[in-house]
């Protein structure tokens, strides 16, 4: 038998701190040191156990996900190494280096380019799955939307570690894209550290926090489609972002810090800066970092791919830009807590 060193190389406590977004020190846990490059690793491996573990992957059996780019890595890379047929659906908003990755694994993939009907891609990589799998009874579909492995995984890992690393957490910002990050770190922190408020941020033209489709260009956060394992209760608040604000705040972060990272961290980080007047210089704020900026060179810091799409502000990474949180009125969104 193989060894699985995809599976077991990870370093989940590795944290830096940030200044400058609000009074307190936000410590930012960066999963981009995971071995696929991602906080995607997590599900990609839990969700695999998990067929493994049901005797659902036999030696005719081809796997099959949607994914925006780093989920569809990390497959590639654990497929590959317990030697599954995997194909990626992805669209045109994957970046280039993500796509290449995912070839140069051995993985099948398939780009979308029809929008659905919310403007979005994510409904039309779900129909080409679904009549794959319709046509093709060796074909399984792990579905990240609604499989319970998905959240399990960071109930297991990622949520255990950040508690691990701190004594006292006053606020938690994560980021919603399947929200199976989301959705794990809720349970742990609801069942062992109720005391923690759990921000959620997403971005503006997702559906998930239940607003109106526009279009979206940074892949990671949103969905045109809400995932089936997002449950806002239990969540003290739920917030948008603009993409325009992760941009500018991901370029802020590059020249004063000198870390370069992607967009669902501007994201997240965008939506800390928004709640700056709440926060006090004595809390606690940790934030979590899906991936690193290497694979966005091409879209979020290439200046003629920000000006295109969101005008020139962006491109200065100045703070002062920022439009400012739009701050939901929706069912299980609670009051801010301060």
């Amino acid at each position: 038998m193989k060894t699985r060193n995809v599976s077991t190389i990870n370093n989940d406590h590795a944290f830096v701190e940030i200044q400058g977004l609000c009074p307190a020190i936000v410590y930012v846990k960066i999963e981009a040191l995971n071995l696929a490059g991602s906080v995607k690793l997590k599900a990609a491996v839990g969700m695999i156990d998990a067929l493994e573990r049901e005797e659902r992957i036999g030696p005719n059996t081809s796997l099959i996900e949607s994914s925006s780019g780093s989920l569809g890595v990390a497959l590639a890379m654990v497929c590959a190494e317990r030697g599954y047929r995997f194909t990626c659906v992805i669209d045109p908003n994957t970046s280039e280096q993500n796509r290449k990755t995912i070839e140069a694994m051995g993985a099948e993939l398939v780009v979308v380019h029809q929008r659905d009907e919310n403007g979005g891609f994510l409904g039309t990589r779900i129909q080409y799955i679904r009549q794959r799998v319709a046509d093709d009874s060796n074909t399984v579909w792990l579905n990240q939307y609604a499989n319970p492995a998905n959240p399990a995984a960071h109930y297991d890992s990622t949520a255990k570690s950040i508690s691990e690393k701190f004594s006292d957490i006053d606020y938690l910002f994560i980021g919603a894209g399947t929200t199976g990050t989301l959705m794990g770190c809720k349970l742990f922190f609801r069942r062992y550290r109720p005391e923690t408020k759990i921000v959620a941020i997403d971005s503006v033209g997702s559906v998930t926090f239940g607003f109106p489709p526009s279009t979206r260009y940074i892949p990671g956060l949103g969905t045109s489609r809400r995932p089936e394992i997002f449950d806002p209760e239990g969540l003290d608040a739920m917030d948008r972002v603009n993409e325009a604000d992760a941009v500018t705040m991901c370029r802020w972060l590059a020249r004063s810090h000198g870390l370069l990272l992607g967009g669902s961290t501007g994201s997240v980080l965008a939506g800390i800066h928004s709640w700056r007047d709440r926060i006090f210089h004595k809390d606690v704020v940790v934030a979590i970092s899906p991936d690193l900026g290497e694979r966005y060179l091409d879209t979020i810091y290439s200046d003629a791919w920000v000006a295109k799409r969101f005008g020139e502000k962006p491109i200065s990474g100045d703070l002062s830009f920022l439009t400012g949180r739009i701050a939901p009125a929706v069912p299980g969104t609670a009051s801010p807590p301060r």
